[in-house]
């Protein structure tokens, strides 16, 4: 087994030498990748409209391709659905990936091509692995298996041959054999799509077998662990698998989830690695284990544009290509892809951390912030705020969601929180408190709108019980998959639906 291990990490490392060739020459490798996918879908019926055979450079590309978001393509990918072809990309498209909601509360459904599974979902497998190795000499990973929370996939309604689910099942459905022999459980459990008897399942069915790592979103990852513990009488993740090392994370910040991780895999050579993948492409991989910043993968089949935010309601946005980006500043990303998407805003923001390489963090979705007084309070700010709280009064945080609390009758406005903790505050004047200085530490348009509580109030901040979040979620059928409980609205929606569930619970 240990000369398997050694030769699967020979071979995986391999491509660090093509890892380090984009990161060498960034601006012609993303220049090289636009003109191929041109040149690719020139004939489709995107390609003609826009005249992607006269696009010769990236101004071209600006002015006769617009910006797009899911609401502007969905008749075409019904259509798509339905069976046309040659759309917005040449190949056939059997898979769709069922992305978050839209701002209707719907599902989106996005294309997945032959050539985004390959050329990108597959190859950053590869990569996550090989960088991970990379890191870790005395690495044990392929000497156990990996443990993958996916979601589920049903037959396309308008098409016998075609499939439409979360992301995770369509490339378990397609992926290759040495990976699915050490992949665990069976597929027949992983792409159950009845949540509570699969986590039950997949606890029962994967406690005897030698687990080394871990993919997933962290929620779910986590309820499934608990489960696993409660099943085997174990105390601990590492009794019951001595061997994990990892956990491949993404799809939300990992930031509230840490503490959480930490007390249940308490072992010191346990390390977590996050991911910037999505239904619409896989974008970064960590690549030191040392740091919380990504490095964004160049060479996918993916080309990158970027939007500040400060023009993002504008009718003609102006983006930026990888070469004219900054430092520190939160852009809306938008990308061009193998699966067919052209100039798509997919609703994340980032900032870049480094430019040579170019490094990312995910610093919030372009729906999920509260600006009703002006405060711009993002993702990023809240989980960092949440984070401090916690270290500083002794608490762990199960889930959150904030919104505002309107002005009214002349009084002043406010940010209302739910959270729910798995460790309460030592001292909970003392945690709403921190959270509240620890944002106007973060946010100068957060403090000006505290100042004498003029227009916003301190925090006010509900703690709800153990298993509220999980219980909601599962009343609005969002359980499992690529659902994640959503932490800032602009709008009373969350807040409100959280209330009447409680109130009728």
């Amino acid at each position: 087994m240990e000369f398997i291990n050694s030769i699967f990490s020979w071979i995986i490392k391999q491509r660090i030498h093509q890892i380090e060739l984009f990161v060498k020459y960034p601006n012609e490798v993303q220049a090289d990748w636009l003109k191929k996918l041109l040149q690719t879908a020139k004939t489709t019926e995107y390609g003609k409209k826009h005249d992607f055979a006269g696009i010769t450079t990236y101004k071209d590309f600006q002015n006769k391709v617009p910006i797009v978001n899911y609401e502007i393509l969905k008749d075409d990918i019904e259509r798509c659905l339905k069976g046309e072809s040659n759309i917005f990309w040449p190949t056939e498209i059997k898979w769709f990936a069922k992305s978050s909601g839209t701002t209707a509360g719907k599902s989106k459904l996005i294309p997945v091509t032959k050539e985004s599974l390959e050329e990108c979902h597959f190859a950053a497998g590869r990569d996550m692995l090989s960088m991970y190795h990379n890191n870790n000499e005395n690495s044990k990973l392929f000497l156990g298996r990996n443990m993958a929370i996916g979601g589920s996939h049903q037959i396309n309604q308008y098409r016998a041959d075609s499939y439409y689910g979360d992301l995770s099942a369509i490339i378990m459905e397609n992926l290759p054999f040495w990976v699915e022999m050490r992949r665990t459980p069976s597929k027949s459990i992983a792409l159950m799509s009845e949540w509570e008897e699969k986590i039950d399942k997949m606890a029962r069915s994967t406690i005897e077998h030698n687990v080394a790592s871990l993919s997933g979103v962290p929620s779910w990852t986590l309820l499934l662990m608990q489960e696993i513990l409660k099943i085997s009488g174990k105390k601990t993740i590492d009794e019951v698998w001595p061997n994990i090392e990892v956990f491949f994370h993404g799809g939300v910040s990992f930031s509230p989830y840490r503490k959480q991780f930490e007390a249940i895999i308490p072992t010191k050579t346990m390390n977590y690695v996050e991911v910037y993948n999505a239904s619409e492409g896989f974008f970064a991989i960590q690549d030191r284990l040392v740091a919380d910043d990504m490095l964004l993968m160049l060479d996918y089949g993916i080309f990158y544009e970027f939007m500040p935010m400060s023009e993002y309601s504008k009718e003609h946005p102006k983006c930026l290509s990888l070469d004219e980006v900054e430092l520190g500043v939160n852009y809306a990303l938008v990308i061009t892809t193998n699966g067919g998407l052209w100039r798509y805003k997919i609703g994340d923001t980032i900032k870049f951390t480094s430019l040579s390489p170019y490094r990312i963090q995910i610093s919030g979705r372009t729906k999920q912030y509260i600006n009703v007084f002006g405060e711009e309070l993002i993702v990023e700010n809240a989980d960092h705020a949440m984070r401090v709280a916690c270290e500083r009064t002794n608490a762990i945080i199960t889930e959150y969601t904030a919104g505002p609390v309107y002005m009214a009758d002349g009084d002043s406005g406010a940010h209302e929180w739910i959270v729910e903790f798995a460790k309460k505050p030592d001292d909970f004047s003392a945690f709403v408190s921190t959270l509240d200085v620890t944002l106007k530490s973060l946010n100068s348009d957060y403090e000006a709108k505290r100042y004498n509580n003029y227009i916003l109030k301190m925090p006010l901040v509900n703690v709800v019980e153990s298993g509220t979040f999980y219980e909601w979620m599962k009343s609005r059928g969002k359980l499992g998959g690529q659902n994640k409980v959503p932490r800032l609205n602009n709008t009373r929606e969350y807040l409100e639906s959280m209330h009447q569930f409680r109130q009728h619970a």
